[in-house]
């Protein structure tokens, strides 16, 4: 009696097994059964947002749940960062995030209180953004190379704007500078569009910009673009070389848009999110809207995200180093 009453214990116990293991992949398998957050660590109307509610009505149709966009800005990001590090690693809130936030802000400043890698886990790069080098339409250049011999004779007498300190706007100028050799002034404003203005009005005379406005501002004769820094051409200025293009061998940069979860996020569901922004991303309607914000389709699931990110925080250390710039 004692042996078959055992061997229905170990029965049971095999059965119970099976059954928890059951009941936690069905957990899984009903991800999502609410609304997903997505923080966005900068105020409505920008870049990001434009970004976000692109993507959030495709990602709820293939999720089957409400996305929602919260702002949480302040600190370059770092206060968004710190609300999605800080929420609850079950897939259900997700951060916005830009190469600012991910890879410039741990060199920028002194104590962050994230760590990219440590405290997120990548779920998906959603787009690059290349740049455009722009001049003051009034100055007597037409291309880059022109630009570029112009500020060599004029040493410490060309002034370049940016949307502050450390900024990929600040960065970009001064990896040209590296490149070139030039010695131009760096004039920091509260954004980009006090910038523009004085670019416009020759206050400064150069400035580095994300596409969506600065293909604007070209199209209107406000500015004058000489070059954009992708290894393409872009679609909103087809008729603008690319720095490398110019002579500059090797000058590209783009900054990135993606998704990434609280540290701790299952495996699992950060698949399921990682393929859902696969599949919204390959839809036209998506790519067609997003090329006409300035931002090309690129997307890279967790683990190619994640070897990006790798890569991409010493590059970007590298540069904040050189530029000098730094935060507390």
């Amino acid at each position: 009696m004692p042996t078959i009453f055992n061997a229905g214990l170990k029965r049971m116990s095999r059965w119970a097994a099976v059954a928890a293991l059951l009941w936690g992949a069905s957990a899984s398998w009903a991800f999502p059964t609410k609304p997903i957050r997505i923080v966005i660590g900068f105020p409505a109307g920008g870049p990001l947002d434009l970004h976000a509610r692109l993507l959030a009505d495709k990602l709820q149709a293939v999720l089957g749940q409400p996305v929602l966009i919260d702002y949480k800005s302040g600190a370059g990001g770092t206060v968004g960062a710190q609300e999605v590090m800080k929420s609850p690693a079950d897939g259900y809130t997700l951060m916005l995030a830009n190469t600012g936030v991910m890879v410039i802000n741990p060199a920028l400043y002194s104590k962050l209180p994230y760590g990219t890698l440590k405290d997120f886990v990548p779920v998906a790069r959603t787009a690059m953004q290349p740049l455009a080098l722009l001049v003051n339409p009034k100055l007597p250049v037409n291309s880059l190379k022109e630009f570029t011999e112009y500020a060599r004779a004029r040493p410490g007498q060309i002034n370049y704007g940016s949307a502050g300190n450390g900024g990929i706007s600040h960065l970009v100028p001064e990896m040209y500078k590296n490149a070139t050799g030039l010695f131009m002034v760096h004039s920091p404003y509260r954004g980009s569009a006090p910038a523009f203005t004085d670019l416009m009005g020759g206050q400064v005379q150069f400035m580095a910009e994300s596409i969506p406005q600065a293909a604007n501002y070209h199209k209107q004769g406000k500015v004058k673009a000489l070059a954009v820094t992708s290894r393409e051409r872009s679609a909103a200025l087809p008729d603008v070389p690319t720095v490398m293009e110019t002579g500059l061998k090797n000058f590209e940069v783009v900054g990135f848009y993606g998704f990434l979860a609280p540290a701790g996020t299952p495996k699992d569901v950060v698949q399921q999110l990682s393929e859902a922004f696969r599949t919204v991303l390959a839809q036209p309607e998506v790519r067609n809207r997003m090329v006409a914000q300035g931002a090309d389709p690129a997307f890279l699931g967790s683990d190619e995200f994640t070897q990006f990110l790798s890569a991409e925080l010493p590059r970007w250390a590298s540069v904040v180093q050189k530029s000098g710039a730094k935060l507390d």
